[in-house]
Parts: structure tokens; sequence; C-alpha cells
């Protein structure tokens, strides 16, 4: 079994800055063996959305809303991804949920949630 656990959301102003960790553990033994780990946010009465996506070979993708202000980044040896969160905005919250998902040999497939870390921003 794979745990996702995040950490670092709070309550920032408008404008500050946030930096989201997610720790990969279980059976996997490196967040190398993901075929991609992803940031997603859920803000009240809203779909869950991607903010930004990270492909093992070092791809990225972000939401249009965050493109130039976050950074998704990851740390082979921690066995874990960040999401550093700059010039923050009121739309910014809600819930953030670490994703990875993978592919095995035998071509099935595997996604992982967290359980998500809550981010206000106040204006």
């Amino acid at each position: 079994q794979v745990q996702l656990v995040e950490s670092g959301g709070g309550l920032v102003q408008a404008g500050g800055s946030l930096r989201l960790a997610c720790v990969a553990s279980g059976s996997i033994f490196s967040i190398n063996n993901f075929n991609a780990m992803g940031w997603y946010r859920q803000a009240p009465g809203k779909q869950r959305e991607l903010v930004a996506g990270l492909s093992s070979g070092g791809s990225t993708n972000y939401a249009d809303s965050v493109k130039g202000r976050f950074t998704i980044s990851r740390d082979n040896a921690k066995n874990t991804v960040y999401l550093q969160m700059n010039s923050l905005k009121p739309e910014d919250t809600g819930v953030y949920y670490c994703n990875a998902g993978l592919v095995d040999y035998t071509f099935r497939s595997y996604e992982y949630w967290g359980q998500g870390t809550q981010v206000t921003v106040s204006s």
C-alpha cells in the first residue's frame, strides 16, 4: 500500500507564500516509480482541479491560473514532492491534495491520493 501525506497548508494573506509538501511512503520505494505526481485543489462548491503536475521525466504542467506563481518540484532522496506557492490570491483558497499515479508491468494503473491540506488566503 502507498500513503501520501501532505503538509504545509495554513492561513496566509494575499500576496504571501506557502510551500506544500507531500511525502510518499509504503510499498513505493521511490517517487521515481510513479509515472506522474501532482497537486490538485478543491474550493468550496467547486470540482477538484489540477493545479500542477510533474512527470517522472521531469516535465511539468500548470493550470493557467497559477502559471508564473506556483512551482512543483521533487526531492527523490526524501520521497517528497513540493508545491511552492507565491503571490497567493484569495481564489487560491481550497483543500490541496497530492496525487500520484503509476502503471505497472502488466499495464495496470494505480492512483493514490493524500488526505488534503487546507490553504486559506485572506484578502
